[in-house]
């Protein structure tokens, strides 16, 4: 792996040098910025390029859609979350991500409709972050984990989320009560 030592962050597309990797921050970084501003229907990839200084077809290369574009934001997100390194608080980690976008109502929405997007570099992110989440929820409940529990709390999480998005609950509101399910799952099983 001696060649790839300039090779920094794994974009949905392909590997990234440490500049695209530093294009890649930025498109995201205004993504988040614009969302502030505009909305979700407001939001356009152009608009992005111009906040991010790149041209729009820079920032195509990098993101087919804004569906795809915000669902990286999420990405990044998560995968920058601390490992979860021992078994235990099931609810924390539930909590933990429901939380990364709790503080950015627009975000939060965005991130929502976004994953539910049907292109192709959305459907892989997608199946990253439930990667990550499975993951992160096998860690905390410990080896050999029942992947019935695993899959409730899976479905809790996914519940959960569409039901904040469609603005039923906060979702802040929305990370307390995942803690409340997981604490109900785990004593059932």
């Amino acid at each position: 792996m001696s060649g790839n030592q300039h090779l920094t962050t794994e974009s949905t597309r392909r590997r990234l040098t440490e500049r695209q990797a530093g294009t890649v921050r930025r498109l995201t970084d205004a993504a988040v910025a614009e969302l502030r501003e505009t909305g979700y229907d407001g939001l356009t990839v152009r608009n992005v390029a111009r906040r991010a200084g790149v041209a729009p077809a820079t920032a195509y290369t990098y993101f087919a859609s804004k569906n795809h574009l915000i669902t990286e934001v999420f990405w990044r997100r998560l995968s920058a979350l601390p490992p979860v390194t021992e078994p235990g608080d099931v609810g924390g980690v539930l909590r933990g991500i429901a939380l990364l976008v709790s503080d950015e109502p627009e975000l939060a929405a965005a991130c929502t409709a976004a994953m539910l997007g049907g292109d192709p570099d959305v459907r892989e992110l997608r199946v990253r972050i439930g990667l990550e989440i499975r993951a992160r929820l096998q860690a905390a409940l410990g080896e050999g984990a029942d992947p019935r529990v695993v899959g409730a709390l899976e479905i809790a999480y996914a519940g959960a989320l569409v039901h904040a998005g469609m603005g039923y609950t906060s979702y802040a509101r929305m990370a307390d009560r995942l803690g409340e399910m997981a604490e109900l799952i785990l004593n059932d099983s």
